[in-house]
Order: C-alpha cells, then sequence, then structure tokens
C-alpha cells in the first residue's frame, strides 16, 4: 500500500487528518486525510469564477489539449489509480482498471468534441438578415461523485465542462476521497505540461453536507452535476432550482431484463450475471429486476442458480474473485433487511448469506428471489445484489412492469423476435433513458449520453450531445441591410 500511495503521490497526504479513510476490503483504516473548512467556500468559489473569466476566452481546441495530456497522464498512471480504485472502493481489479479506462475514454471524447462544439444557422424572415445559434461557456461547474465509480463520473464531467469552458469544484464521497486526491495528482501532471492554465481552474473539495451545501446553494456555481441517490437528489434538486441553477442528476435505479421466449439463454445468462452481481451491486445500472416469460422461467432459474453456486466471493484482488465486498456494514445489513422483507411479501429467497472466512470486510453472497408480483420491495432500489426475478404472459405485460416503478434508469430485453426488439424501442415501449436489446442494463459505452427519467434526475452526463448541459445556447440575429424591417409583419413607424 505504501508503494501505491507513493506512486500515486499521496504519502504525504494521507495522515493527520479528521476523516478515516476504511477500505471495504478488510475494514482497515487506510488513511486519515484533510477536510474542507465550510469557510474557505466561499474562496473556492471565488476562485472558481476568476478561472472562468479567463478560461472562457480560451479557444476550445486549446482547452481540448489539456484534456488530451489528462488522458495521456491517465494512461501512464493507469494500473496505479485502477488499483486505488479497488483498495478505496472494493472493485474487483480488472473493473478498477476498467473504471480508469472509462476516465482515458472520454478524455479522447473531449478532446474532439473541443472542435465540434457546433451552432446552427437559421433561416430568417426578414430581408438582409441572418439568425444563428452559439454555445457559450456558462460558468463553474460542481461536481458531486458517489463512492461506487470515484474516478470515472468525475471525468464525465470534467473532460466535458473543461473542453465546454467551465472551471470543476469536484466533492468527493467522504467514503472514497483518495481515488480524488491522486486523480487531482494526475490531472496536476498535465496542468503543468499545459503551461498557462488559470489558478482555480479545478479544485477538490473534500467533507460532508456543508460543503455540498455550499456548491448547492451558491448562485456562483451555475452548474450542479449530482450523482447518487434519489434521497440526495430530492434534496440537491429544488435548492438549484431555487436559485435558477442548472442541475444535472444522475440518481437510482431500478432497472429491469425481459427476456422473451425467442432469446438466446446462454447469451442471456451471461449479461444477467454480469449486470446483476458485478461491483457487487452497486452501480446505478445494476440489473434489479428480471421479467421473464413464464413458458422459459423453470428453465433460466435453474441456469441462474447454477451460475450463482459457482461465483467466487472475496477479496477483489485476488485472481478469480468475481464478487468483491459491498461498500460497508450498512450496505449488508440493508441488504439482508430487504430480503426479509422479500420473504414477507412472498419470495423465494436463493442465496444472500453473509460470507463467512472472509475477514473485516462486508461480504455478501449475491441473491436471487422469485417473487410473485412486483411488490413493494421490488420497486424499491437496493443498492445490493439482489435480483428479483418475475414471469409474464404478453409483452405488453412485461413491458407495463418494467416501467411500473418510480425510477427509469436503464432497461433493456433478450429476444430474437424482430417485432418484440422494436416494440421495446418504441414510444410506446421502455420509459428509461437506455434501452437495450440483447445486452445487459449495465456497463454503458461513453459515446452515448448517460441518465435517466423519472426518479433517476432526468440529467445526462458523458457522450453524444451531454455537452450542451455546460453550455449556455444563444441566439444571434445580424441584420446586414439597410433597413430595419420588424418580425411578424409588425409596424411601428414614427
Amino acid at each position: 500500500m505504501t508503494e501505491l500511495f507513493d506512486a500515486l503521490g499521496l504519502t504525504e497526504a494521507v495522515t493527520g487528518g479528521p476523516l478515516a479513510v476504511h477500505s471495504p476490503i478488510d475494514g482497515a483504516r487506510i488513511a486519515s486525510v484533510a477536510v474542507t473548512d465550510p469557510a474557505d467556500m466561499p474562496a473556492v468559489i471565488a476562485r472558481a469564477q476568476a478561472a472562468f473569466r479567463l478560461w472562457r476566452e480560451v479557444p476550445a481546441p486549446r482547452r481540448g489539449e489539456l484534456v488530451r495530456l489528462l488522458g495521456e497522464e491517465l494512461r501512464a498512471a493507469k494500473a496505479d489509480l485502477g488499483a486505488l480504485v479497488t483498495l478505496e472502493a472494493g472493485k474487483i481489479a480488472s473493473e478498477g482498471l476498467g473504471e480508469v479506462q472509462e476516465m482515458i475514454d472520454i478524455c479522447d471524447f473531449a478532446v474532439g468534441l473541443s472542435r465540434q462544439l457546433y451552432g446552427l444557422t437559421i433561416a430568417s424572415e426578414r430581408p438582409g438578415h441572418r439568425m444563428m445559434e452559439t454555445w457559450q461557456p456558462m460558468g463553474p461547474c460542481a461536481v458531486i461523485s458517489a463512492f461506487n465509480f470515484p474516478v470515472a463520473v468525475w471525468a464525465w464531467n470534467a473532460a466535458l465542462a473543461l473542453v465546454c469552458g467551465d472551471p470543476v469544484i469536484w466533492k468527493p464521497s467522504e467514503k472514497t476521497p483518495l481515488t480524488a486526491m491522486a486523480s487531482m495528482r494526475i490531472l496536476n501532471r498535465a496542468l503543468a505540461r499545459f503551461g498557462d492554465a488559470p489558478e482555480g481552474l479545478v479544485q477538490l473539495v473534500v467533507g460532508g453536507p456543508q460543503i455540498g451545501e455550499a456548491l448547492v446553494t451558491s448562485a456562483d456555481v451555475p452548474i450542479v452535476s449530482a450523482t447518487g441517490s434519489t434521497r440526495m437528489g430530492r434534496i440537491v434538486g429544488p435548492k438549484v432550482a431555487e436559485r435558477f441553477g442548472r442541475a444535472i442528476l444522475e440518481l437510482g435505479g431500478n432497472n429491469a431484463m425481459i427476456v422473451a421466449p425467442s432469446a438466446d439463454l446462454d447469451m442471456a445468462v451471461r449479461a444477467i450475471v454480469f449486470s446483476a452481481v458485478g461491483t457487487a451491486g452497486q452501480r446505478c445500472t445494476t440489473l434489479r429486476r428480471l421479467i421473464v416469460h413464464h413458458s422459459i422461467r423453470d428453465e433460466l432459474m435453474g441456469r441462474l442458480l447454477r451460475a450463482y453456486a459457482s461465483l467466487p466471493v472475496g477479496d477483489p484482488r485476488a485472481p478469480g474473485t468475481l464478487v468483491g465486498p459491498l461498500i460497508d456494514e450498512g450496505s449488508r445489513s440493508r441488504m439482508l433487511a430487504a430480503l426479509d422483507r422479500a420473504r414477507a411479501e412472498g419470495g423465494e429467497v436463493h442465496g444472500g448469506a453473509p460470507v463467512e472466512g472472509v475477514p473485516g470486510g462486508a461480504y455478501i453472497r449475491p441473491a436471487i428471489v422469485l417473487m410473485p408480483a412486483q411488490t413493494g420491495v421490488v420497486r424499491e432500489e437496493t443498492f445490493a445484489p439482489i435480483l428479483y426475478v418475475m414471469g409474464y404472459d404478453t409483452l405488453d405485460q412485461a413491458i407495463a412492469m418494467q416501467n411500473d416503478v418510480p425510477q427509469g434508469l436503464s432497461s433493456c430485453i433478450f429476444t430474437l423476435n424482430l417485432r418484440e426488439a422494436e416494440a421495446f424501442l418504441s414510444a410506446a415501449g421502455s420509459d428509461c433513458g437506455i434501452a437495450n436489446v440483447n445486452i445487459g442494463p449495465s456497463g454503458a459505452e461513453i459515446g452515448g449520453a448517460f441518465g435517466g427519467e423519472k426518479d433517476t434526475g432526468g440529467g445526462r452526463e458523458s457522450g453524444s450531445d451531454a455537452w450542451r448541459g455546460y453550455m449556455r445556447r444563444q441566439t444571434n440575429t445580424v441584420n446586414w441591410s439597410a433597413s430595419l424591417p420588424l418580425a411578424q409583419g409588425v409596424r411601428f413607424d414614427f
């Protein structure tokens, strides 16, 4: 661990502070870090505003050069930062490395985007006039990230915000500050190579609700991108809206897969297992509900029970481990309470027992729960590896069941029937921000905008045109004639 901290430049920063950091692998205290004094937040925000006044004048392709350099530094540090993600968040090694690869990928995307912040030319009804649409930098962007993707979500936001001309203030989860501190040191190497970035362009603040409150309520932070629970979003969203700021909310998910009679069950089983147990069920896109046609439900259940029985649960650093620990004992307790409630609502629980013999961490076997219907516990998101299984008779019934939850993040269908696939993707199909065919709901690529509807918050991060969330749209009209006609034929002669 000492060598890892040395490689990432963290050695001097991991002792002496009041915030204790524990590894979910064994519960051991691995660091004590400093926190931001809430009284310092006005100065932090003022530095971001000062940086904005300079950064917005930098041409976008030049801003993209900083992000290109960040991508290079992340490539060089990938192994070490991935190992730190595993140590601090409990992800298996390949997922820790995969998260850093997401950071690299969004940097590549943003570099190209820096030369493609396109507006529109619009026909004017007035002779001798031209209309156009331009996109302008908006101001400091606060990024509030969660423990389960401790660095990738920051990169999704920061890479886009920076090329769009916006400084970034990052508040990571108090459970995973080390990965944030390491990412900032990697960014600092890119800033040193870049040479002329303004002070305060990217800042890290560590702390609890008071720090978040300062960012959420400040009119000098026009954009707040917050990832976390729906409960958190219900607090953040109204406070940002009250001051007419912009909130990019990526909140809870209660994601479903429909398995049709024609489905390739070999593919479906592989997709189900990864989507339901990857990251120990602690992804917002984790598969939580399996809606299976009655004609194949028993066969699919048998396959899944055999697959689950073979899953290695344990230290995520060990070769072959596929399921690591939950983030803490509180998460394991909530999972066990949800399973008790599922039993009380008629569920038949398979798995879900705490794993003995693994010291310290909150290890538990993933659970499959055969449910008689979509009961109350099924409609709630439990951030743990619980997969509820229900049956259906018609596709309309399955789609209605999938949509009949408060959340609307990710969804999918496994079918070889073209009509079923297209119906699922139609306006009358899935109501989620992500809808897939013959691929699970978890593991999105950065090329598409990421986010969902309803209690998921409506925000979009990462690819596609999500960059527009970090800029303000401006409509311009230029009169190059010698007269001044008014629109809509209005006459105002004097």
